[in-house]
């Protein structure tokens, strides 16, 4: 009668190794997802220092300055725009005119070199975004940027991945709203009904065939 090699719970053993590989890998997993997307590793609600520390809630919220003075190309064109130190001193060459916290944007009027910002949404070379036809198809700037009104310092307020941006071209009834409300921060999309947004939809001439989830809308 031979000897037996293995013992009589090796089986069981065999499982429970097996199992406890398969759960250790599924948490690594869903561990580096878990930091993928967490503000950690993206950003979102992270302030970005800059030269000056340009309060959008005191621009914005409480002197109610329109977007478009300061990003008056967005619009226009596919960027929004980073406003001139020229149009920083169209105000500020007559209030706050000695203020320390502005004087980097006195030496670049001075000077003429341009006030050096530091980018707080960068998208990828091979991502394609333009901003203008996203107002004028009445998406506005607070689906993507939030309540920047409410930030004293700017910061991410979307980590913008594909699946977030997708969702919104999958479903632009969930963020569209009239072209008149496109700038105001305070507006919710849902405030009107689902059949209203719908009919902006098609009258906006918004693609709803798939068009905008070919991988050629975003990456050319």
């Amino acid at each position: 009668m031979s000897a037996q090699i293995f013992s009589r719970n090796a089986n069981a053993i065999l499982l429970v190794s097996i199992a406890a590989i398969v759960l250790l890998i599924v948490g690594i997993i869903s561990a580096l997802i878990g930091l993928y997307l967490s503000p950690w590793y993206t950003g979102v609600g992270d302030a970005i220092e800059q030269p000056v520390p340009f309060s959008h809630k005191h621009h914005v919220d409480q002197l109610m300055i329109d977007c478009r003075y300061c990003h008056s190309t967005v619009e226009r064109v596919a960027h929004a725009g980073i406003p001139s130190t020229d149009t920083c001193m169209s105000c500020h060459s007559q209030i706050w005119t000695n203020s320390p916290l502005l004087q980097p944007v006195r030496d670049s009027y001075q000077t003429g070199e341009p006030v050096l910002w530091n980018r707080v949404y960068d998208l990828p070379d091979f991502v394609y975004f333009n901003h203008s036809v996203h107002v004028a198809k009445g998406i506005g700037c607070a689906s993507c940027h939030g309540r920047i009104d409410q930030q004293h310092l700017t910061a991410k307020a979307q980590p913008l991945y594909m699946g977030w941006c997708l969702g919104c071209h999958r479903a632009p009834e969930e963020h569209i709203r009239p072209r008149d409300e496109v700038f105001n921060m305070a507006y919710e999309p849902q405030m009107m009904p689902i059949a209203d947004r719908l009919a902006l939809v098609q009258e906006y001439q918004i693609p709803v065939d798939g068009r905008l989830t070919h991988c050629y809308t975003c990456h050319r």
